[in-house]
């Protein structure tokens, strides 16, 4: 007998089980306030997989004591929306609400879209839609004129911990899985909660013990390995830059006519030599870069051996360059924060806001297109707003 998977068996029964949306869930909250009223409206959900999109509108309808159809809009047909029709009918014979979940609402097209149309008017339906996409582009005037949108965020790191620990609890698997181990399946779960119990679940069919290396084979993210027969390749290369980046001239020319007399690719050579100009010599000598970027077309054009020439003459100017790495540590450092915090929401004055709905949420509130424009707000998203990338001396 095949198993419930674990994303299914932890879904949420109550608003109040629900974790990670405090902005629609709580009190005062949207959803929360729906439900007190007791009057269900057509929603629709936006946001990213794996937040609870499905779990919230599954649990409206048992909270509404309403028949809750659910289909995808990826397999459906128009076999499927008559018999959801028909079955409206019966219930509402039997003084009962339907609620329709339509999963990826955006997949309809148009006319499938406006079947449910009249039926959503007449209040025969109510909608609840989920979709990924912007539903001021991928779902229908009319029909979204009569619902209400409701942003799902996607998940903290924090909210998926939690979603992890109440998984392990359940599972009484609290000993096999390490504290590392969870918080690794949550930095990769990129905000996606049933990807994050995806993971949990085999990585807990692999292994007794779990940890990150556990995780990683679970996860089937693994580091990429180097090419072991590239040892020479590689370490001349090193050589070569390591010899410029100490302004070397000597060991610079050196390792580039070791590289040239055994057929190194010169384009190669000087790809490398434009990337040095902006990773070590970088703000010392803005120039630096247009030549490297020269020596590369210029090797491109007139080929070897002529093109030794070329190489010697950029590799001695960046050798004797001065040397300043405060971009490229900026950028390195802006890398680590992305990797720790990729889903944090772009705080919502900032966003662009090319259709009416985006504005009446609050997108592009305040902004000005004019020279010099500043606003004394967070450009970074909440959670990261205090982070500095870049030195402030500089």
């Amino acid at each position: 007998m095949n198993r419930v998977p674990l994303a299914e068996r932890m879904r949420p029964k109550k608003l109040s089980e629900v974790v990670g949306q405090d902005k629609i869930v709580g009190e005062g909250k949207i959803l929360t306030e729906i439900v007190k009223k007791g009057e269900p409206v057509n929603l629709i959900f936006w946001g990213p997989p794996g937040t609870g999109k499905t779990t919230l509108a599954r649990i409206l309808a048992s909270e509404f004591k309403a028949d809750f159809v659910e289909i995808s809009a990826v397999t459906a047909g128009k076999k499927d929306v008559e018999a959801v029709v028909s079955r409206a009918k019966l219930n509402w014979n039997l003084k009962t609400r339907t609620i329709l979940f339509v999963d990826e609402i955006h997949r309809f097209n148009k006319a499938q879209q406006d079947a449910f149309l009249p039926h959503v008017e007449s209040g025969l339906i109510t909608l609840i839609g989920a979709t990924t996409e912007n539903p001021s582009f991928e779902v229908i005037s009319p029909l979204l004129s009569r619902s209400r949108v409701v942003v799902v965020a996607p998940l903290s790191k924090d909210a998926i911990l939690e979603v992890l620990k109440r998984a392990v609890k359940a599972e009484k698997a609290s000993r096999r899985v390490s504290k590392k181990a969870l918080d690794y399946i949550a930095e990769l779960s990129g905000g996606d909660a049933r990807s994050a119990l995806g993971d949990l679940e085999l990585a807990l069919s692999l292994a007794e013990k779990v940890n990150e290396d556990v995780v990683i084979e679970a996860a089937g993210k693994k580091m990429p390995g180097y090419d072991k027969k590239g040892d020479k390749h590689y370490d001349t290369i090193s050589a070569f830059i390591k010899s410029m980046r100490g302004s070397d001239v000597d060991a610079a020319l050196y390792y580039l006519a070791r590289m040239v007399e055994a057929g190194e690719d010169p384009k190669f050579i000087a790809r490398r030599m434009v990337i040095f100009a902006s990773e070590d010599i970088g703000l010392a000598g803005n120039g630096a870069l247009s030549l490297a970027t020269a020596c590369f077309q210029a090797v491109e054009r007139v080929g070897m051996p002529e093109s030794g020439l070329i190489l010697a003459h950029t590799c001695v100017a960046l050798s004797k360059s001065k040397k300043n790495r405060d971009s490229a540590d900026a950028w390195y450092k802006a890398l680590e924060l992305a990797r720790k915090a990729p889903n944090e929401p772009v705080p919502i004055w900032l966003r662009n806001a090319p259709t009416k709905l985006m504005k009446d949420l609050g997108y592009g509130k305040g902004q000005k297109w004019e020279s010099g424009f500043h606003l004394d707000k967070n450009y970074l998203p909440d959670a990261i707003k205090d982070h500095k990338i870049w030195k402030a001396e500089n």
